[in-house]
């Protein structure tokens, strides 16, 4: 039987435990009729295209893993063609995890989150660092940043598919709630200036 793009996830072992818990039946079917995509999709990339952060996991060689939050202007992830997502990493704190992880371990997962929409992307792939590739790095150097770039990460895509928004609280960020909220904030001055006017007229 062909490999399934899902399999990544669904190993062997995952397998078992599902057909134990009675839940493997329903996933193979639903695997049969529509494999997880292994390439950058328009539904893909426009989701990208409105992150501002998203988490990285990667693993030590023998398996110990650790996951840490990126986080930058909308659209600082960015598709470099259909199966590689890339972003430039700036100076911070030098512990350098991610890094010495990729250097013995290539397998890594990017978990993309929508808190306001309560949606959820799950990427499984492969993570490369690049270091001496500078016109690279200047193509996925955001506009306007004030970090100072070292190095470029590329994912290649393995797998990717949507969970379900069960249990995802629903969150906006300042900058939605800022934007919501002014006409608001503008009409109750207005009314309270109208306010402070009658009263003056009335005395």
């Amino acid at each position: 039987m062909t490999p399934l793009n899902s399999d990544i996830a669904f190993t062997p072992a995952v397998k078992i435990e599902q057909e134990k818990r009675g839940s493997r039946a329903n996933y193979q079917k639903m695997s049969e009729k529509r494999d997880w995509s292994d390439t950058v999709t328009d539904v893909l990339e426009v989701f990208i295209s409105e992150r501002n952060s998203f988490y990285l996991a990667t693993a030590t060689k023998d398996g110990q893993p650790y996951i840490q939050h990126r986080g930058g202007p909308k659209g600082f992830l960015k598709v470099i063609d259909e199966k590689t997502l890339g972003f430039a990493d700036y100076a911070g704190n030098r512990q350098y995890i991610s890094i010495g992880n990729a250097a013995e371990n290539d397998k890594a997962y990017i978990f993309l989150m929508d808190y306001t929409n309560r949606k959820r992307i799950k990427l499984w792939g492969k993570i490369r660092v690049v270091e001496d590739d500078p016109q690279l790095l200047e193509k996925l150097v955001d506009p306007g940043t004030k970090a100072r770039p070292e190095r470029v990460f590329l994912f290649e895509i393995s797998a990717w598919d949507v969970n379900c928004p069960q249990y995802i609280p629903q969150m906006f960020n300042l900058e939605t709630v800022e934007l919501a909220t002014s006409k608001l904030t503008q009409r109750i001055a207005q009314l309270e200036a109208e306010v402070a006017r009658l009263s003056t007229n009335s005395v």
